[in-house]
């Protein structure tokens, strides 16, 4: 059990300074007194600091997967849409300003959002993850959205990418702006509410 709560300190350390420092900028030393233990003492845990990232990822990642709309998505599953039948602009606003609430304060995703950010020009496997997470996820959720939304005769027929790439790209620049200055949740959440509304009020049907 000891060896157990180590290891996992030794990962919640690691997400800690990754998400400040960088991966490459930290070093072993710095992860062992963080945790408390001595360099040699981490090695029984991990065999190198890139094992220790890929655990770090997987543990943001399995969080994500298990409560993130965007991961468990699937516009084409009537099990997924059978709520979401004619959907209006405020029931959308809710749900994705439900989803972004849970992103900026769930400590994983927050830290593992700031470490892509942070690595994404300097490691290659970070910037493959970061346009998985942060551009293909996104997309093939809000293209999905869009497609179901056409279908259920709720939005007029346009390009559904390019819808997708105009509902979601100012909330990326928002979430971006609450990581930077938390304080402006407040005014952010407002201003996507009203970024949904007139949204849907372009491409009513």
């Amino acid at each position: 059990m000891e060896k157990n709560n180590t290891r996992e300190e030794i990962i919640e350390a690691a997400l800690d300074l990754f998400s400040v420092n960088g991966y490459e900028a930290t070093s072993i030393s710095q992860l062992a007194d963080a945790v408390g233990i001595r360099k040699a003492s981490l090695y029984s845990h991990f065999a190198n600091k890139h094992e220790i990232l890929e655990t770090v990822v997987d543990t943001v990642l399995g969080g994500y997967a298990k409560h993130s709309i965007f991961a468990r998505a699937n516009w084409d599953d009537p099990a997924f849409t059978k709520d979401k039948q004619k959907m209006t602009a405020e029931e959308a606003a809710d749900n994705v300003m439900g989803q972004i609430r849970y992103i900026l304060h769930d400590p994983h995703i927050k830290k593992g959002r700031k470490m892509l950010m942070i690595e994404q020009f300097r490691n290659q496997e970070m910037a493959v993850l970061q346009t998985r997470q942060n551009y293909e996820g996104v997309m093939s959720y809000f293209s999905g959205m869009m497609r179901f939304l056409m279908r259920d005769g709720v939005l007029k027929n346009a390009d559904p990418e390019i819808m997708a790439a105009q509902f979601s790209s100012p909330i990326t620049v928002w979430i971006n702006l609450c990581d930077r200055e938390p304080e402006r949740e407040d005014e952010v959440m407002e201003l996507i509410r009203k970024h949904v509304i007139q949204f849907f009020n372009i491409y009513r049907k």
